[in-house]
């Protein structure tokens, strides 16, 4: 036999050594193989509890949270109800204290008004009870005048001031025409010859038109 031909045959004969080996040990190859594969699954699986931690952390981050902002607006809430209720409180007893006010002020909107009448009346009542004994009728009159004048000047203090009429010119918006008689004279005709009721002004507002008689 060659050289060349008992090399081929060295190496074929290594060969078919090597294949009966892995022939004969068919359990040894698949347990390297399964060694080879269980890291990569080893691996993958610790990434796999990795992001399941990462995401049970996420969640729990993310409840949270939440349960924090909804604490947050229930707090919130609770402030703005208490200082709503609050609120209505403080509206209704100003209500309820205006409304009173307004009230006692209609009711007793006259008490200064009559407490500046009631002097005029003691001084009516003196003099009503002077004219019992009086013998000088000159000085009841006089007593009476005065008492008049005082009034007078009272209503003045208050706004009250009388409309003149007599002999003036008929103007509507302060006179009312009760009737028509011959004036006296040509230059009163058309004009107030009589007063039956005076008129009066409360400042600048006439609170009574002047009842008065027009000549023609």
């Amino acid at each position: 036999m060659s050289r060349r031909n008992r090399h081929h045959h060295s190496n074929n004969k290594g060969n078919n050594m090597e294949n009966n080996n892995m022939e004969q040990n068919p359990e040894q190859t698949q347990e390297t193989e399964k060694e080879t594969q269980e890291p990569t699954e080893t691996a993958k699986s610790a990434e796999t509890d990795t992001e399941k931690t990462s995401q049970a952390e996420t969640a729990d981050k993310s409840t949270e949270e939440n349960s924090q902002d909804s604490n947050d607006l229930q707090k919130k809430y609770d402030e703005l109800n208490d200082r709503y209720l609050r609120l209505m409180a403080e509206f209704d007893n100003y209500r309820k204290r205006t409304l009173k006010e307004k009230m006692d002020l209609t009711k007793y909107a006259e008490e200064d008004v009559l407490k500046g009448i009631l002097p005029v009346v003691d001084n009516m009542e003196r003099a009503i009870k002077s004219l019992e004994t009086a013998k000088d009728l000159t000085a009841v009159s006089e007593g009476i005048d005065l008492i008049y004048k005082k009034f007078q000047s009272f209503l003045e203090s208050r706004g009250i001031k009388e409309i003149e009429a007599l002999n003036k010119e008929l103007d509507t918006d302060l006179h009312e025409a009760v009737t028509k008689f011959a004036a006296p004279s040509e230059d009163l005709k058309g004009k107030i010859i009589d007063v039956i009721e005076k008129g009066y002004y409360l400042h600048d507002k006439v609170i009574r038109y002047a009842k008065v008689v027009v000549g023609e």
